[in-house]
């Protein structure tokens, strides 16, 4: 149902990006700067905390640039449709919380009925 739901909510969705500009100059060569210094710092010492603070700041930064510079438009869809969307993604969240709760232990043998 989750899965039934995901599909149909996204395929209403569509996604185009920007520009990445930093004060209207081309910003992504800048954002590339702390991964590549941590990288080379990496290749001359591997277990050095400035070079893996750099490259995981680097990567963050392209992440974060990335995730910011989307554009994420929902087509336009009937009240039906979103309503039977939203039910199936609720119904399976349940459902797969309601599969990860502790069950309870089965009685043990000395306490089974024989029969």
């Amino acid at each position: 149902m989750v899965v039934a739901g995901g599909y149909l909510l996204l395929t209403r969705v569509t996604v185009a990006s920007g520009g990445w500009t930093l004060l209207g100059y081309n910003a992504f060569g800048l954002s590339l700067l702390p991964l590549l210094v941590g990288i080379g710092v990496l290749f001359f010492n591997g277990r050095s905390i400035l070079g893996w603070g750099l490259t995981g700041a680097g990567a963050l930064i392209i992440v974060a640039g990335i995730l910011a510079n989307l554009h994420i438009y929902f087509q336009a869809t009937s009240l039906f449709d979103t309503l039977i969307i939203l039910g199936l993604l609720a119904a399976g969240i349940g459902l797969v919380a309601r599969s990860l709760r502790p069950h309870p232990a089965p009685p043990s043998g000395a306490e089974r009925t024989q029969g």
